[in-house]
Parts: structure tokens; sequence; C-alpha cells
């Protein structure tokens, strides 16, 4: 989601998703405008926490994302009433596959080591354990459907960011931030965010209520992996 000024809400109705960014802004703009992002929008990061990210984000994708969303494109063909989120979901894992091999391209010119990271810190042992939690078969699509937009719509307002104007990103991190901050990518994110918004809007309160708390663990789950790549925890 993007980080929506309150004045373009007026005069229509909200969707779920919308709400939610009204109503948890902090927590969101904690993820997407964290420490981590402003230090490579402004050029003040150490080029040995983009590295740290790097070797910490191949290891995110190909480990926790991608089976992920693989377990929703799964829930997408025995639940969705509508075809098309399968194919949605699929591009979006092929987007995932060009992501893992950006960054098998990316390893040698940062003369760092995908092979050798190892998952003991707490904070990514939560991450990974979150993810794995979502694709057991009792999470349902709809639970499954909107976190995954909450990681992608991160991703992409975050790293959008470093590519605004006024932005000093160093030119060696500019083609990552492109990854993840370009139009196709708003495409995706905003193709999943409108099943999303469908499948809540059938959706039970209680449900409804259970993925707010999710998107909460979520972004707190995410805070703290930045906070890793900056020698916190």
């Amino acid at each position: 989601m993007e980080d929506k000024n309150n004045n373009d809400y007026k005069g229509k109705q909200l969707t779920q998703i919308e709400k939610w960014i009204r109503k948890h802004k902090l927590e969101y703009s904690a993820a997407t405008r964290h420490p981590f992002i402003y230090s490579i929008h402004d050029g003040s990061i150490d080029f040995s926490c983009y590295k740290k990210w790097l070797e910490r984000e191949y290891l995110f994708v190909k480990t926790a994302l991608v089976p992920f969303a693989a377990s929703v494109l799964v829930k997408a063909w025995k639940e969705s009433i509508d075809s098309h989120d399968v194919e949605v979901i699929l591009a979006l894992l092929a987007y995932m596959n060009d992501e893992v091999s950006w960054l098998k391209q990316e390893a040698p010119k940062w003369h760092i080591s995908l092979t050798s990271v190892v998952v003991d810190d707490k904070p990514l042992l939560d991450y990974f354990s979150f993810f794995e939690r979502l694709t057991s078969p009792e999470v349902k699509y709809t639970e499954a459907i909107t976190i995954l937009w909450a990681v992608e719509s991160v991703y992409y307002n975050g790293f959008k960011h470093c590519l605004e104007g006024g932005n000093n990103t160093p030119n060696e991190m500019k083609e990552g931030c492109k990854i993840w901050g370009n139009d196709n990518f708003k495409q995706y994110y905003e193709s999943v965010e409108n099943i999303a918004n469908r499948t809540l809007g059938e959706a039970l309160d209680e449900d409804v209520s259970k993925i707010e708390v999710l998107i909460l663990e979520f972004l707190d789950n995410v805070v703290h992996f930045w906070n890793m790549n900056l020698g916190g925890t």
C-alpha cells in the first residue's frame, strides 16, 4: 500500500486495506521509512550494512518468501472464485525468481557469499517462522493473499522512496532499488491488493480482525529485519 494522504480518501468508499492504512499509519511508516531505508535514500548507509542485507535478502526470498507465495498460489487454485487470481500470483512468483537471479548476480560485485549466511539471529528466525506458519493448509486464502500484498507493498513503497526526488542513493544501490521500486512491480502488488480487498470484503468480521493482527505482526517482523542490517535487533 502506498503512504497516502488522508485527503486522497475524501469522497469515496474506503476499502478494508485503506482503512488499515489510516489506522496503522505509524506502524506502516516504521517499515517503509525505516532508518535502513532512509540511509539508502540519503546516501549515509555503510556499504557493509548493504552487503549484510543482500545476503539476508537472498536467503529470505529463496527460503521463506517463495515457499509462502507458492502456498498462496495453491490456495488460490483451490479456493478462489476468480481464476485470474492464479495468473496474478504466478506472475509474482516469476518476478521473485528474477529477484533471486539478480541477487545471485550482485553477490560477486560485492564480494559476498550467498551460501554462507547462517539463520541463527532471533529476528531472522522469527521472520522466517512467521512465513513458514502461513504456509499451513489451515491458513485461509484471504489471510495468505493479504499478507502477500503487505510484503510487496512494504518493499515497493520503501525502495520507491530511495528513487524519489532529492535522493542521494549511491549509484551502486540504485539498480537494487529499481528491482522493487519500479512501475511494473507496483502493478504486481496493486493487482494483489485488489484480490485481497475482494476476499476481505467477503470474509467474516472475525477473520478480518485476525488478518489485521497478522499484518501488524508482519510489520513488526520486517522492522526487526531492517534493524539487523544496521547492527540492531
